[in-house]
């Protein structure tokens, strides 16, 4: 997928304007300034213009939002929500960059691996760092 020495010109784009319509998958980054609704949306990179609008489930790389998403966005490597973004859906990634402005209802799992699920984690962690306590006030 996404290398880090690659820039992200978009080489595909769904413009102001256009509407689309299915399922997408995508090696590279593709831009999207019109309308796009489907099932599943696969690409590296993902850049959602402010006239963008996304009705879909996002799978990618790197997602920077300036538009509409409705749907969840897993991105293996960072999220940035500008000021004029809306998001209604979950986020996951080991990164997450909201900037002033952004209308976000969803809830937001932020880890190294968005794959795993951060609350087991976090409770075993808390109830082993109990049971060091428990033990020794026992002692």
């Amino acid at each position: 997928m996404f290398k880090k020495n690659d820039s992200l010109e978009s080489n595909s784009i769904i413009g102001e304007g256009s509407y689309f319509k299915g399922e997408f998958t995508l090696q590279g980054t593709l831009r999207v300034d019109g309308c796009y609704e489907g099932d599943k949306l696969e690409v590296d990179n993902l850049i959602i213009g402010q006239t963008g609008k996304i009705k879909s489930n996002i799978k990618s790389v790197y997602t920077v939002v300036e538009g509409i998403v409705i749907g969840d966005i897993e991105a293996t490597s960072r999220v940035m929500l500008m000021p004029t973004s809306r998001v209604l859906g979950e986020i996951r990634t080991p990164e997450l960059i909201i900037q002033n402005g952004v209308v976000l209802e969803g809830s937001c799992i932020i880890a190294p691996d968005p794959t795993t699920n951060p609350k087991e984690t976090i409770l075993a962690l808390y109830n082993e760092s109990n049971e060091n306590i428990d033990s020794e006030t026992v002692s």
